[in-house]
């Protein structure tokens, strides 16, 4: 395996950069003033995006710096998983920067499931305008009546009767879905079926967000913040009826294509989460060498030089495990790469979690407010050890395929 970036990577990582530094970097402030200003509270129906972000979509489109995440040279950069990962790496630096690229969540893992699994008519309606950022979309499977690390305990349901399929329940954490530009759900649900096992009683359904029956209830804020303008929505679907055309592969597919759907969506969570935790180390870096205490710099106080050294070896170990999980799904797939995605999952938010902690208590009171990214970065690791399957969920995979190489079975 060489881990050695490819001349594509390298292109593409020097224009990223450049973009990033002349044009993000100077709005970022800008754009979170306005959306202070703006985006009131949890009432998303207010809620509006800075125009800054189109200006900046249109220039990033036009430099070629677009859909980068998807391994189709006609429609993406064409770049495999383990060649996008430090674009990735770059792009969590910013909150704002993934979009700007069309390459934030949970849009690219919805776009690689059109891709990879939809129809044609599927493709056309909803894929091409997510390709052309035109509009934004949501991902409805965490559900607020049961304990969601298991994915078998769903309730809601996709019933198919005739040439439709009626959707109940409930969802919430559903990320996007406080955008005015969000059009599209896909929602995962159970479609009874006695006569296959239980990873095949699931299907999943593309759901237009104006259909009648869909009910947003509101915005759930995480540590107070609301996210705005994309949000984390809680909503209900009561007998919502859309076409049978609307599954996604077929009924009872669900489980397949959301596993898909997570292998690379969990790297590129991790590498962003690589890229904040460098941010975060930056920045506690220049705040304890800038400001004194007792006659002396911050950083040469309490053993804060050992913190900085703790933070390089996590955060080179982090990204290490990431791009060999990467190379792993490339050359594998997700399945053969289960306990290393696994193990990045837990690995990358926690080094997240504790590099910017440490760098709040450089900060002190700064730390802690809005005028540094710190508190949204600290968010960001403590929901992401949840996102995408739980710290406990990952250990628990990892720990039974090591036992079955050792010749245990998952009973033993």
């Amino acid at each position: 395996m060489d881990f050695e970036p490819s001349a594509r990577t390298k292109d593409y990582l020097e224009r990223l950069r450049r973009f990033m530094r002349e044009h993000i970097q100077p709005a970022e402030a800008g754009f979170r003033q306005e959306v202070q200003a703006t985006c009131q509270g949890g009432d998303w129906k207010t809620w509006k995006v800075p125009a800054v972000m189109e200006e900046l979509k249109a220039r990033a489109k036009a430099e070629g710096l677009w859909n980068l995440f998807l391994p189709d040279e006609k429609l993406g950069a064409g770049l495999s998983t383990l060649e996008y990962a430090p674009l990735a790496e770059e792009m969590g630096r910013s909150f704002i920067a993934p979009e700007v690229f069309n390459c934030n969540a949970p849009d690219t893992g919805n776009m690689e499931v059109l891709w990879k699994y939809g129809s044609e008519e599927q493709k056309e309606r909803w894929l091409t305008p997510l390709l052309s950022g035109d509009i934004r979309s949501v991902f409805c499977m965490t559900e607020p009546d049961v304990a969601s690390s298991d994915a078998t305990n769903m309730q809601a349901t996709a019933t198919v009767e005739g040439d439709e399929v009626v959707l109940n329940g409930k969802k919430w954490w559903s990320s996007g879905l406080g955008n005015p530009r969000a059009k599209i759900a896909i929602f995962m649900a159970r479609t009874a079926d006695e006569s296959t096992d239980r990873h095949h009683q699931h299907s999943i359904v593309l759901v237009p967000l104006d259909t009648p029956g869909v009910e947003v209830q509101r915005m759930l804020p995480v540590y107070g913040d609301y996210d705005a303008p994309h949000g984390h929505g809680e909503v209900h679907f009561h007998d919502v009826r859309v076409p049978l055309a609307n599954i996604i592969a077929g009924p009872g597919r669900g489980f397949e294509i959301a596993q898909g759907r997570l292998g690379p969506g969990r790297i590129h969570h991790c590498m962003r989460c690589i890229g904040a935790a460098e941010q975060a180390l930056e920045l506690m870096i220049d705040r304890g060498m800038k400001r004194t205490a007792f006659g002396k710099p911050l950083l040469n106080l309490g053993g804060n030089r050992e913190r900085v050294a703790e933070a390089r070896i996590a955060i080179d170990q982090a990204r290490l495990l990431t791009l060999y999980a990467a190379w792993k799904l490339d050359e594998l797939g997700a399945l053969g790469a289960m306990s290393e995605i696994s193990a990045i999952k837990v690995a990358a938010p926690n080094v997240l979690q504790k590099v910017v902690d440490d760098a709040i208590q450089i900060h002190g009171g700064a730390g802690v407010s809005q005028d540094t990214p710190l508190s949204a970065f600290f968010a960001q690791a403590r929901s992401l050890r949840l996102a995408d399957g739980p710290d406990e969920v990952h250990k628990g995979l990892i720990a039974r395929i090591e036992l079955a190489r050792r010749g245990y079975s998952k009973s033993s």
